[in-house]
């Protein structure tokens, strides 16, 4: 018997939780253990806190269940999902503050382990990785696969990602065997934009600047762009990704303005930067090939702290080489 269920077993109550800006991991793993314990364990009372997260993934069952603001109920068991530390869960830490018994499912090494109970691996493509292996699969029907699906495809770049193993490939294929549309998951969720999507992405890819003899790329969205363009950060996606893939670039920087002097930043490498260190120095987390945090500060300043760490670590392996 796995943790989660050893933990579901001894609870009539759970509130799940991933951390703030929810991509298609954290929706997928927390909607997917939303589904989950419906079936495992219909009696207990379950509800899902997170902030507003894209209706791309409106598809998913149970996401017009999910609760965007605080209240005060409580829950006797909390399961805090993909996210490596509390101050990732925004405000909706109260319900880990007021649970008896805590649960932590995650993947990014640099989870900090403020769980009462973890299930941290790092080598494991996505948390839907990990919550599959918790799970007993004879409780894994359509829905709960669709979610785990989702949340293994955005985290390993459609499989393209190092972190994409040959185990992540077992699971994807018996969780196809449920009978996802596997083709529009990936295709509406992770490739489809809207118009204004694809304005965005462009604007950023046309003023995006290269430094250190072009092994880095950065781009920049304003407050008065986003505003103009009528998008949030919710319309981001793909925009770090696109940049990733220019040749000749070790590191790509993308980041996005969510208040005065205050940044979004986005963090992606290709084989030698562990940008989950460049992150963490500034309080953020992530893994080896994608990490983000929140800076302070102008473009200039963020892009000139970020550099140094960036061309540290460089440095290093040129002479190692």
């Amino acid at each position: 018997m796995t943790i989660l269920e050893q933990m579901l077993l001894n609870t009539d109550s759970a509130v799940i939780l991933g951390h703030v800006r929810p991509d298609g991991d954290c929706l997928g793993s927390a909607l997917g253990l939303y589904n989950y314990i419906r079936s495992f364990r219909p009696d207990i009372r379950t509800a899902v806190y997170l902030e507003e997260a894209s209706p791309k993934f409106a598809y998913l069952k149970g996401f017009e269940e999910i609760r965007h603001r605080t209240d005060d109920e409580s829950y006797r068991l909390c399961i805090c999902v993909d996210s490596s530390d509390r101050e990732r869960l925004g405000e909706f830490a109260v319900y880990l503050d007021r649970a008896q018994a805590s649960l932590c499912l995650d993947h990014h090494v640099t989870n900090t382990g403020y769980g009462e109970c973890s299930v941290v691996e790092a080598g494991a493509s996505s948390t839907c990785e990990v919550l599959f292996g918790q799970m007993d699969e004879k409780y894994i029907d359509k829905s709960v696969a669709e979610c785990l699906y989702t949340g293994i495809v955005h985290d390993t770049g459609v499989f393209k990602f190092s972190c994409t193993s040959p185990k992540t490939m077992e699971i994807a294929g018996r969780l196809m065997g449920k009978g996802v549309d596997f083709g529009n998951i990936i295709d509406d969720s992770f490739y489809r934009k809207t118009y204004i999507q694809n304005q965005i992405l462009g604007r950023a890819l046309l003023e995006s600047i290269t430094f250190l003899d072009g092994r880095c790329i950065f781009s920049a969205i304003r407050q008065n762009e986003m505003k103009f363009y009528g998008v949030d950060g919710k319309d981001m996606d793909g925009i770090i990704d696109q940049l990733r893939l220019t040749e000749g670039v070790e590191v790509a920087i993308f980041m996005y303005q969510t208040g005065a002097s205050e940044y979004k930043v986005s963090l992606r490498s290709q084989n030698i930067v562990d940008v989950s260190r460049v992150a963490s120095f500034f309080g953020g987390g992530g893994h080896v090939r994608a990490a983000g945090c929140t800076m302070s500060g102008s473009i200039h300043d963020v892009i000139n702290n970020l550099s140094l760490h960036i061309e540290k670590q460089l440095n290093e392996r040129e002479q190692e080489g």
